[in-house]
């Protein structure tokens, strides 16, 4: 909490203390959209789910990777991780209140880009075959 006391008093209107290197909020952001940190809230959105469901629903993320965006998350507070008392040990993950609101903007983000993915994939094209050169 200690890290946030420089900011008392700030107001988010002046748009300052998210562009300030020191803010709080920009190391959540980083967590929130890491490579493998949006996938995890994502598909978290619907249920709760154990690891080895979260690997298998999030392609190419290696065990390591997903262990380390899950811990992140886990200390930011938009995920809950809960360990069930057996032999072996269950784990599964949901989304806190936290994470269901980051989540939810997530996937408003990820509607938008589906939805305009040909044109964004288009606009690649063109860029690149007019050599990088933007036109009028």
């Amino acid at each position: 909490m200690e890290e946030w006391t420089q900011f008392a008093g700030r107001t988010t209107q002046d748009g300052y203390e998210v562009f300030h290197t020191d803010c709080p909020a920009r190391t959540v952001l980083d967590h929130v959209t890491s490579r493998w940190g949006v996938w995890v809230l994502i598909a978290l959105r619907e249920r709760e789910l154990r690891f080895f469901e979260l690997r298998r629903s999030i392609e190419g993320v290696s065990e390591k990777m997903l262990a380390q965006t899950l811990r992140s998350l886990v200390r930011d507070g938009l995920v809950r991780r809960e360990v069930e008392p057996t032999t072996p040990p269950q784990v599964s993950y949901s989304l806190t209140p936290l994470g269901r609101g980051s989540a939810h903007h997530l996937s408003g983000l990820f509607t938008w880009l589906r939805d305009h993915a040909v044109d964004i994939l288009a606009a690649q094209a063109g860029y690149d075959e007019s050599g990088g050169r933007q036109s009028a």
